[in-house]
C-alpha cells in the first residue's frame, strides 16, 4: 500500500476506534487500537507497514510530548519536582541494573549488555499511554501530576541507557564516566535548546503580532504546530535529547502564553488544532503498535527457539519484576518526598498503600518502548546477528501490553477503594478566580463623578439601566460561587435558608438551560435561513461562531453550578462537543 494510502488509513481508523470508545467505555481506547491495528495485520494479506524507529520518533512523540509539556501545570510540576525527578532518573537507573541482571540469569543465552538494553528500553513509563489509560479513572490530582512529570523527563534517561547497552554490546566497552558525562549533556542540553527554541518563537510572535494583531492567528499555529518538530530535529542535530527539547519548547511557550491574554482568535485556534492533533497522532500510535503484533511474534517464534508459553512467562515474570521494583523505590525511594510535600500543602492526598498501589500500576509502558526496542541494530561490527534481537523486542511488546492491560484493569477497581477524595485545591482556585473576575467586572461599571459629568442625563439614564441588569447577572453568579466562606460579608446568603439557598441556585440553572435551549433554537433558524438562501455561508459562519462561542460559555457556568448545588454533571457528551 502507498504511505500516503496507509496515513489515510491510520488516521481514519484512529477516528472510528475513537467514537467507538464512547459505546465501548469498559474498554480503553489504546487498547481497542491495539487490537483493531493486530487484527487488520494479522492474515497473509493483511496490512503490514515497516516500522521506522527514528522516523515513528520524529512524527508522533514531539508534539504529544509538546503538548503535555504545555499543558501540564508548571507550579505543581515545580513544587513536586523531588518526586518527579527521583521518578525519572534513579528509578530508571534502579530498574536497569535490577531488571538487567535479573533477566540475564533468567534467560542466559541473553548477553549481560543485551539484558541492559531490554531493561532501558522499558524502564520509562509513556506520558501518551499514562494520560490515555490514567485521565478519566479518577487519579487523584496532583498523583496524576507526578506521573505525568516522570514520563515527560524519564523518556531521556531510558533512551540513554540504552544508548549505552547497545554500545557495550557492539564494542564491549563500558564507562560510568562516559555514561554520566553524555547523560548530563544530552539532558541539559535537551532542555536548554527546546528552551531557547520555545522562547526565540515566543518573542518573534509578539514581535510580529503587536503589529499586525490577531490577522495572522492561523499562520501563528501552524508555526506553534511545527515547532516541536523543529525542536526535535535541532535537538537530535546537535547530540542532545530531542525528546526533552520538544518538552522544554512546550513549557516555554506555555509560560509566553501567560501575556497574551487579549489574542483570542489565536487561542481558540491553536486549542482546537492541539485537540485534533492529539487525537489523531494518539490513535495513530497504538493502531502502529498493533500493526507490529503479528509479525513481532511470528519472527520471535521462529528465531527464538522456545516455546510460546515459555516467552509468555518471560513477559509475566519481567512485568511483574518491573512493576514490583517500582513498588519497591516509591516505597523506599519516593514515599519521605510524598509526605513532605504532603506536610507542606503541596500535596492534597496522603500517601497510602492504596495510592502506592496506583501509582505503581500506572507505570504504564507505550509508544517509546516499541521504539526504543525496534531501534536496537541488526548487525553487530563483525557481521553476525546482533544477539537476542527478536527476542528483546518480544519481550519489550508484551511488557506494553501487560502493563497497559494490567492498568486497564486494576486501576479503577484500585481507585475505587479508596476513601473519597477532597474537593480538588483547582476547584476552590477556580471558584476564587471567578470571584474575583465577577467582583472586577463589578467594579468597572461604577462612573466617577468626572465620567458622569461628560455625559448627558439621557445617556447616563440608559447607562444606568443596562448596568442594573449586569449587576443582577454578577450578583446571581457571585451567590452561586458562594461557599460559605468565600462570600462571608453577604448578607444575603446568611439571611436565607438552605431551601432557599437551593431554590435559588435552581432557578439559575434553568435560566443557563433556558438561555442554551434558546440559542440551539436561535442556531437552527440561521441554519433554515442558509437553506432558504437568505443568507449567504460566510453569514452563516460568522452568526453560528457567535452563538457557539455564548453556548460553550453557558455550558461552563451550568457546570459549576451544578458542582456548587451538589448535583452530577449534565450530559458529558454534549458539554465536550461544545467545548471542543
Amino acid at each position: 500500500m502507498h504511505t500516503v494510502e496507509t496515513v489515510l488509513l491510520v488516521l481514519m481508523l484512529g477516528a472510528l476506534t475513537g467514537i467507538a470508545a464512547r459505546y465501548v467505555r469498559a474498554i480503553p481506547l489504546p487498547l481497542i487500537q491495539i487490537a483493531l491495528g493486530a487484527l487488520i495485520a494479522w492474515p497473509q494479506k493483511g496490512l503490514h507497514i515497516a516500522f521506522d524507529p527514528e522516523l515513528f520518533l520524529l512524527l508522533f512523540i514531539p508534539p504529544l510530548l509538546f503538548s503535555d509539556g504545555a499543558r501540564i501545570p508548571k507550579r505543581e510540576f515545580f513544587a513536586l519536582f523531588q518526586p518527579i525527578l527521583k521518578l525519572a532518573l534513579v528509578l530508571v537507573l534502579f530498574t536497569v541494573l535490577g531488571l538487567g541482571y535479573l533477566i540475564h540469569w533468567m534467560i542466559p543465552e541473553m548477553p549481560l549488555t543485551v539484558a541492559f538494553a531490554l531493561a532501558a528500553v522499558i524502564s520509562p513509563t509513556d506520558a501518551v499511554a499514562v494520560s490515555a489509560i490514567t485521565r478519566n479513572l479518577g487519579m487523584p490530582e496532583k498523583t496524576m501530576y507526578v506521573l505525568e512529570g516522570e514520563s515527560l523527563l524519564n523518556d531521556a534517561s531510558g533512551l540513554v541507557a540504552l544508548k549505552f547497552a547497545i554500545a557495550a554490546t557492539l564494542t564491549g566497552v563500558f564507562s560510568w564516566s562516559a555514561v554520566a558525562k553524555d547523560f548530563t549533556w544530552m539532558a541539559v542540553g535537551g532542555l536548554g535548546v527546546g528552551a531557547l527554541l520555545g522562547w526565540g518563537f515566543s518573542y518573534g510572535r509578539d514581535t510580529i503580532t503587536r503589529r499586525l494583531g490577531d490577522v495572522a492567528a492561523t499562520q501563528m499555529v501552524l508555526l506553534l504546530v511545527l515547532l516541536p518538530f523543529a525542536a526535535y530535529i535541532v535537538g537530535e542535530k546537535i547530540g542532545v535529547s530531542g525528546i526533552l527539547a520538544a518538552v522544554a519548547a512546550g513549557v516555554a511557550t506555555n509560560f509566553a502564553d501567560l501575556e497574551r491574554g487579549n489574542f483570542i482568535t489565536e487561542r481558540m485556534q491553536s486549542a482546537a488544532t492541539w485537540s485534533m492533533v492529539e487525537a489523531a497522532f494518539n490513535g495513530a500510535i497504538f493502531l502502529l503498535l498493533g500493526l507490529q503484533l503479528p509479525s513481532i511474534i511470528g519472527s520471535t517464534l521462529l528465531a527464538a527457539g522456545h516455546d510460546w508459553w515459555i516467552l509468555v512467562g518471560y513477559v509475566v515474570v519481567i512485568s511483574v519484576a518491573l512493576l514490583l521494583m517500582r513498588w519497591i523505590w516509591l516505597m523506599l525511594g519516593v514515599q519521605r518526598s510524598l509526605r513532605q510535600a504532603h506536610r507542606l500543602g503541596k500535596m492534597a492526598e496522603k500517601p497510602s498503600a492504596l495510592l502506592t498501589l496506583a501509582t505503581t500500576v500506572a507505570g504504564i509502558r507505550g509508544a517509546v518502548t516499541l521504539a526504543g526496542a525496534l531501534s536496537v541494530p541488526l548487525l553487530l561490527p563483525n557481521g553476525h546477528a546482533f544477539p537476542s534481537r527478536d527476542l528483546l523486542i518480544f519481550l519489550a511488546t508484551g511488557t506494553i501490553l501487560f502493563t497497559l492491560v494490567l492498568a486497564s484493569i486494576a486501576l479503577p477497581l484500585i481507585l475505587r477503594r479508596m476513601p473519597p477524595a477532597p474537593e480538588p485545591e483547582t476547584v476552590r482556585e477556580e471558584r476564587l478566580a471567578r470571584i474575583a473576575a465577577s467582583q472586577a467586572a463589578l467594579a468597572s461599571m461604577v462612573l466617577t463623578e468626572e465620567q458622569a459629568q461628560q455625559h448627558g442625563a439621557a445617556w447616563l439614564a440608559q447607562r444606568q439601566e443596562v448596568v442594573g441588569h449586569l449587576t443582577v447577572e454578577y450578583r446571581n453568579r457571585l451567590n452561586l460561587l458562594d461557599d460559605g466562606s468565600t462570600l462571608a460579608t453577604s448578607v444575603e446568603a446568611h439571611s436565607e435558608t438552605p431551601e432557599l439557598v437551593m431554590q435559588r441556585k435552581l432557578r439559575y440553572m434553568m435560566e443557563i438551560d433556558m438561555r442554551i435551549h434558546c440559542l440551539q433554537r436561535e442556531r437552527e433558524a440561521l441554519y433554515a435561513e442558509r437553506q432558504a438562501h437568505r443568507i449567504n455561508d460566510e453569514s452563516l459562519r460568522s452568526l453560528v461562531n457567535e452563538l457557539d462561542l455564548s453556548e460553550v460559555a453557558l455550558r461552563k457556568r451550568l457546570a459549576v453550578a451544578r458542582r456548587a448545588a451538589g448535583l452530577p454533571p449534565a450530559d458529558t457528551a454534549a458539554a465536550d462537543q461544545a467545548t471542543h
